[in-house]
């Protein structure tokens, strides 16, 4: 159970934690363009970038397990600003402690380099969380 006190620090830790993502050098978004979609030679090549993620049909996901709902929100938030600077949005899914990422390039029907370059950075805030001892866990 989450105190009200620890909902307080937490919030607190994650707007200090946007400051320090804004001026974090790991968190430099790789800007490109659409293009095309990847053949499967290039995907299984991309996924060593990313080796948390996996392929489902034409999607790239990764889940990632939290202490709490509280925690799980906090790391959705952290996803808006590199989504909007890429313009290209995950597909989420929450249930209570997890988060459930999905990326996809709907134009293309498929994958493309527009979606690992958002998995790298959503990997990037996962691992900056991690050096920072906030207690998560990739499920």
């Amino acid at each position: 159970m989450v105190t009200k006190a620890e909902k307080m620090l937490l919030i607190g830790f994650f707007s200090l934690f946007l400051t320090f993502v804004g001026n974090n050098p790991l968190l430099s978004y790789e800007l490109v363009s659409e293009g095309r979609e990847l053949t499967p030679g290039e995907i299984t090549e991309q996924l060593k970038t990313v080796p948390e993620w996996k392929i489902e049909g034409k999607k790239l996901v990764c889940t990632y397990q939290f202490q709490n709902f509280v925690e799980a929100i906090a790391f959705v938030n952290l996803l808006v600003e590199p989504a909007e600077t890429l313009g290209h949005h995950p597909d989420l899914m929450i249930k209570y402690n997890l988060v459930m990422v999905s990326l996809t390039t709907h134009d293309l029907g498929g994958i493309s380099q527009k979606d690992f370059a958002l998995a790298k950075t959503i990997s990037n805030i996962y691992r900056n969380l991690q050096k920072n001892g906030i207690k998560i866990h990739k499920n």
